[in-house]
Order: C-alpha cells, then structure tokens, then sequence
C-alpha cells in the first residue's frame, strides 16, 4: 500500500470529519487528560487495515502510541483485541471513528474475498475484483481483496485496454477495434476483449488480444468454448456468476473470476473503539 498517498487520502477524510474541531471532546476534556483506545472485533472475520490504524492515529496526534496486533490478511474472532492506541483523550476521539469506517469496510471485502476463494479451492481459477469500488477508496479496497486471497483486475482506465460492446460498435467489429488500439498503444499494457458469442471468441483469438472475458457466458458454454483459446491468451469469467454457480465456472477452466459485488455491496464487518480515560 503507498503510505504517502493513504496519509493524503486520511488527511482529507478528518477535515471532512473534524472540520474546525472536536467540539464535544474539545469542551469537556482538557488537552493534558490522557487514555488508552482499545479496538474490538464484535464479529469473526479477516482482519484489513494496520496501516490504516496507525497512519490514522499518527495523522491526527504524531505522540500518539500504536500498537497493532493483528496482521492484515489473519482471521479474527469475536472478542479479540485488534490494537491499542494511547495518548491525549482528545486526539483518540477524533481519530476513532474514521479508522473504524475504514477497517471495517476492508476487513468486510477481505472476509468476502477469502470465502469465495475457499469455495473454489483447488480448480486452479483466481478471484479478482473489478473497477466497482467505493470513489476515493479503490487503493483500500483493492488491498482489501489482496488481503482475503484475492487479485486486482485493473486499477482504473489508465493501466490496461478494455474493449466493450461500445467500444466494439464504433469500431465497426472486435477486429478494428483491436487493430486501432495496437497501433497507438505501448508494447507494455495489455488489451482485454469482452466476447458474448464463438464467433466473436473466434475473431478474438484471430486478433492476438491477451485477455478474453467471457461475459454473461454460462459455465458450459465457458467449457465448451475453452479449447479454442490458446494457452497464450489469459480466459476471464464475468457476470451471472453467483454463491451458487462459482464453483462450476471455476471449474469450466477459466483463469480468472471477476465479481463486482466483492467491492460494491459489501456489508462492514462490526468492530467497536472503547476509550478508557487515565485519572
């Protein structure tokens, strides 16, 4: 994770938060009053988010004392101390709340992400996210997956070429499309097709592309239409794809599956910050 960009993205997140300052904490506690934060798993899970803890701590108090005892990507039962945070009662009240929005998210997607990797253990097909994240969180969420087992499909527009059914009817076929896009684009970013039926599979492998996702396609047709693809041309499945029929597109022998819900519908996993005050 870029420590330099999550500080910016923090420090952003607490003027929205704190604005020009803490009135209840600022009101009743004096500046010299200390206390210890302890953050709490309520629910079992994958925990997300250390850094997160610490840099959030540290851009609101750099006195403030972090201790993180939970590695990102271990399982957490109810109950446990995930860390600690000592320091002026005023700084951990203002810190607590955006941190504990954050963890909770990525440890949510990091949890769902670990599931659905357990569910097709063994076929040999990787799970990766989508470009379907929370605006200004997508290096949060996308650590998260990494964290439950998961991989990144491409961070944004910039990193990689995409064709799409729009793309496609401009061009006039999947093949001006790709033979456009080649000419212009570096030797070092790769070009992904979306295909809905063998004729357009056909026409993609005829055009060399690196990655072809077979979108909205059943299992069966995955599996049937597989043996066409050459070793060389990575296979991704996306769309339709549910709790119930995961296993059986990972079994239709595609490389990859794509799942937007991962990051888009993801429900925080409860944690609780309890704040004892030194007297």
């Amino acid at each position: 994770m870029n420590t330099i960009k999550l500080r910016s993205m923090l420090e952003q997140f607490y003027l929205e938060d704190i604005g020009d300052g803490d009135l209840s904490s600022e009101l009743l506690f004096p500046e010299t009053v200390v206390g210890e934060l302890t953050i709490l798993a309520k629910v079992g899970g994958i925990f997300c988010g250390s850094k997160v803890i610490e840099e959030g701590m540290h851009v609101v108090d750099r006195q403030t004392v972090v201790n993180c005892f939970v590695e990102d990507g271990s399982p957490i039962e109810k109950g446990d101390v995930i860390a600690t945070a000592k320091g002026s009662v005023q700084s951990l009240l203002k810190s607590e709340r955006v941190i504990l929005n954050l963890i909770q998210r990525m440890s949510a997607i990091a949890t769902e992400t670990r599931r659905v990797v357990e569910m097709i253990e063994g076929t040999g097909t990787k799970v990766c996210d989508t470009r379907k994240t929370m605006p200004g969180l997508r290096m949060l969420d996308k650590y998260a997956v990494r964290m439950g087992g998961g991989f990144n499909h491409r961070n944004g527009l910039f990193d990689a070429v995409m064709l799409k059914d729009n793309h496609l009817a401009f061009a006039g076929s999947l093949t001006q499309a790709v033979e456009t896009v080649k000419v212009k684009l570096g030797h070092t970013v790769k070009i992904e097709v979306e295909i809905e039926s063998v004729e357009q599979l056909q026409e993609a492998v005829a055009a060399k592309v690196d990655i072809i996702m077979f979108d909205n396609c059943t299992p069966d047709m995955i599996a049937s239409w597989k043996g066409i693809v050459p070793d060389t041309i990575i296979t991704e499945a996306s769309g339709m794809i549910t709790q119930d029929t995961i296993r059986a597109y990972a079994e239709s022998g595609v490389d990859y599956i794509s799942l937007g819900y991962l990051t888009h519908s993801v429900k925080a996993l409860d944690m609780s910050a309890i704040v004892a005050i030194n007297k």
